[in-house]
């Protein structure tokens, strides 16, 4: 084997697309879709996402300082796609799209109906770092789509048809490999 050297970049992938919905009151709500989200903490529950200063829900989440990331299926992946390249400044994207403004007790802001996981946030600290800054979030809440309990109470979100983003694609995720530890369990 032989390996090819590349310049620094971010080549981190498979990424979870999202879409994140916020809202200033009195005005359309908007939906962007982002690759740079993560986990970064458990207990308290916070998240992290990066954006572009020059995208139009950066004012929006930066002055309300709230927003909500909506889980992506591979059924709303062009609905996703569709919001990563129109601007709310042109286009009022939950009426575009179909998508149904969900407003639930954690905040004003709308999360998406269709979404099968809404994570509610609430921004901490905005973290300047070169072409995006970073929001870092407290999760207030989250909601879940009901279709997805099974019979014992478990939420079963690998029903859902999840889709991730790689290298400029969107791909439904494959197989079940093993669940935590089974390498160990005996």
């Amino acid at each position: 084997m032989s390996k090819i050297s590349f310049k620094a970049g971010n080549m981190l992938y498979p990424l979870p697309a999202v879409m994140v919905s916020c809202g200033r009151e009195g005005e359309k709500p908007n939906i962007i879709t982002l690759a740079w989200v993560g986990t970064i903490c458990s207990d308290p529950a916070m998240v992290s996402i990066s954006v572009r200063p020059s995208r139009y829900s950066y004012d929006i989440i930066k002055s309300t300082k709230e927003f909500v990331i909506n889980l992506v299926t591979e059924e709303l992946t062009p609905a996703c796609d569709y919001a990563g390249v129109r601007s709310g400044r042109d286009v009022d994207k939950f009426k575009k799209l179909n998508l149904t403004p969900y407003i639930s007790e954690y905040m004003a802001t709308p999360a998406i109906e269709e979404s099968p996981v809404n994570i509610y946030c609430k921004v901490d600290e905005i973290k300047h770092l070169g072409s995006h800054d970073m929001f870092i979030a407290t999760v207030v809440g989250v909601t879940v789509d009901d279709k997805y309990m099974d019979e014992n109470g478990s939420f079963r979100l690998d029903n859902a048809g999840l889709m991730a983003y790689s290298h400029g694609e969107y791909f439904g995720l494959g197989d079940k490999l093993g669940s935590f530890g089974y390498t160990v369990k005996k």
